[in-house]
C-alpha cells in the first residue's frame, strides 16, 4: 500500500479538465469560466484534490464540505456572509468551512489548488 503519492502539477494544459461555471441563479457579476483538474481521488469519493481556475466575475457560494486551498496565481476577494473581505493573492492558503456562505470574487483570473473533504 502507499501512503505518500507525489503528484506533479506538471503542464496542467496537457491534462484533461472539466469545464464548469457558476449555477446562474448565483452568477452577481461577469461571465466566469472555469476549469477543474482532478488529480486525486479517494476510493470512496469522499476526498479528491486538484487544481481549480477561474476567469473574473463574481458569484454567491455555500459549502457543505471543508476545503483546504492554497492560491497559486491571480487574485480573488472571499467575503463571507456579515464579514469583512478577504484578499487572496499568490501563495495565501485557507480553509473554507462546511456551512461557509458568501460571495467568490475573481479579480484576476485565479488558479488555486485544493483538497476538499465531503461530509
Amino acid at each position: 500500500m502507499t501512503f505518500i503519492d507525489c503528484l506533479s502539477f506538471g503542464d496542467l494544459e496537457a491534462r484533461s479538465f472539466e469545464p464548469g461555471a457558476p449555477k446562474p441563479e448565483r452568477l452577481l457579476r461577469g461571465d466566469p469560466r472555469q476549469r477543474t483538474w482532478l488529480l486525486d481521488e479517494s476510493a470512496d469519493g469522499t476526498m479528491f484534490s486538484g487544481v481549480w481556475e477561474s476567469t473574473p466575475g463574481a458569484w454567491r457560494v455555500v459549502y457543505d464540505e471543508w476545503e483546504f486551498c492554497t492560491i497559486l496565481s491571480g487574485v480573488s476577494v472571499v467575503t463571507p456572509d456579515g464579514s469583512a473581505a478577504l484578499q487572496l493573492r499568490a501563495g495565501d492558503s485557507f480553509v473554507i468551512r462546511p456551512g461557509f456562505t458568501g460571495v467568490w470574487d475573481v479579480v484576476d483570473t485565479t488558479r488555486k489548488s485544493f483538497v476538499v473533504r465531503l461530509p
